[in-house]
């Protein structure tokens, strides 16, 4: 007896640490990426002489027998045009449906897209250079940003890939959805865009302000299948076989911003 009155209180110590041990892991969580702007970026979509048109996607809302559809499969189902077309889809019941058996396809759709990294380059693409030759001057020269041409900034998928436009629109979302920031494919900066901001260039120096466009370079993998609309008796489904996935990447410029660099030199670069 003198011998397991050790052995229990050895154990119920034991089991006085198990719960805070796993309490400790419980609580490590992986906080969520934050995407915070650098001082260094500044949005100029007031002052950019090209009124960039809005890229907000609305999310479309499936209508009661899409919602029934898209809950009937096994495989997530995100493309909003498949979405758009379902929404289109009438199906009548009939109270003599009994027996009655069909099945319908949709064709291969991309279904939905999974990120797996989204990351920031704040000098995606260089769109400008402001410079100043201070090296006669006795006192600093201010100098600020001024766009000298138009600049187009395009972004695009990193490889081919079947429905470009669809995997597009769901990768920008996600993007969006995550980075808080507005993005486009394709944004433009005018000519004569101007910010405040100044930089001095000392005496006795060459100035140069560099412009950069920011851009999100966004990888996942997009999953396809064949899509079936099945009709038994008076159940509506939805069945996709086939399904395959493919590793894809993206870069997405983010509209109406601009990454400053600034750099006084005693010689010419």
């Amino acid at each position: 007896m003198k011998k397991i009155v050790p052995v229990l209180m050895t154990m119920l110590l034991m089991l006085t640490f198990i719960p805070s041990a796993f309490a400790e892991k419980a609580s490590v969580k992986k906080s969520p990426v934050k995407y915070q702007v650098p001082a260094s970026v500044r949005n100029i979509s007031k002052e950019n002489t090209y009124p960039n048109s809005t890229q907000d996607q609305p999310l479309l809302q499936p209508s009661d027998l899409t919602k029934k559809l898209i809950n009937s499969s096994k495989v997530k189902i995100e493309n909003p045009d498949l979405i758009r077309m379902l929404n289109e889809t009438s199906i009548n019941s009939s109270p003599f449906a009994l027996g009655y058996r069909a099945i319908v396809y949709l064709g291969q759709w991309p279904l939905n897209y999974e990120s797996a990294e989204t990351s920031l380059n704040w000098e995606f693409q260089k769109i400008n250079t402001n410079y100043f030759d201070n090296r006669g001057g006795k006192v600093p020269y201010q100098i600020k940003y001024v766009q000298e041409s138009q600049k187009i900034i395009r972004g695009g998928l990193t490889a081919k890939i079947p429905n470009l436009e669809d995997v597009k629109k769901m990768m920008l979302q996600k993007s969006m959805e995550k980075t808080k920031l507005p993005l486009a494919f394709e944004t433009i900066i005018g000519a004569g865009t101007k910010n405040d901001h100044i930089y001095n260039i000392p005496s006795n120096r060459l100035g140069y302000l560099y412009a950069y466009a920011p851009g999100v370079n966004e990888k996942g993998k997009v999953y396809y299948g064949e899509v079936y609309l099945m009709l038994k008796g008076n159940k509506k489904l939805i069945v996709i076989k086939n399904v395959t996935s493919q590793g894809i990447g993206a870069w997405i410029p983010v509209q109406d911003f601009v990454s400053f660099g600034f750099l006084a030199s005693e010689r010419p670069r």
